[in-house]
């Protein structure tokens, strides 16, 4: 009897291998493959957020497992985004943006709005308040541009207020 040969098996496997040696934090790789546990493990875990200002994105876990990450903007010089750790205190949709210097508002639902049409709310002084939210210029994701705020594409915003509750925790580093 012949044995088969496994050849090409054995190459994607070793190319593999060497891949993840030469990049061994391939961007690809990390930010698009997730292991997820089963759906009855994952509605009984906890669902929390983690955010890294220096990689700019959100990690969003339920239990240990990481499940989602997203990219953000954060808040320019001098509007740092307040690091340490939160809680989920508002979830909004079509929010009403005030501006923080001026205080003109400008309400949810309209094209002018900064905010787009989901709010997660985590931080306030009791005036002002830090959170996540969707824009009109996905061209600032990725940036140091806000007001300390975390912006995010409309379509992650939206995903992520779908993930989250009242209460869910926000650790927030540099």
């Amino acid at each position: 009897m012949q044995k088969k040969k496994n050849k090409p098996i054995y190459l994607v496997l070793i190319l593999g291998v060497l891949l993840n040696l030469v990049f061994p934090q391939s961007s690809w790789a990390y930010e698009q493959i997730f292991l997820l546990p089963d759906a009855h493990e994952t509605q009984t875990q906890t669902t929390r957020l983690e955010v890294n200002l220096s990689r700019r994105r959100v990690f969003v876990y339920r239990g240990k497992n990481l499940i989602k990450s997203y990219p953000i903007a954060i808040g320019r010089r001098n509007w740092e985004t307040p690091t340490g750790r939160f809680k989920v205190q508002q979830l909004l949709q079509n929010p009403t943006w005030i501006h923080p210097i001026t205080g003109k508002e400008i309400k949810g639902g309209t094209p002018e709005n900064p905010l787009g049409n989901y709010w997660i709310g985590f931080w306030t002084d009791g005036r002002n308040w830090v959170g996540f939210h969707g824009t009109p210029n996905p061209e600032t994701v990725g940036k140091a541009i806000s007001h300390g705020c975390l912006r995010m594409y409309n379509r992650d915003i939206k995903e992520l207020f779908q993930l989250v509750t009242l209460g869910t925790s926000v650790n927030v580093i540099k």
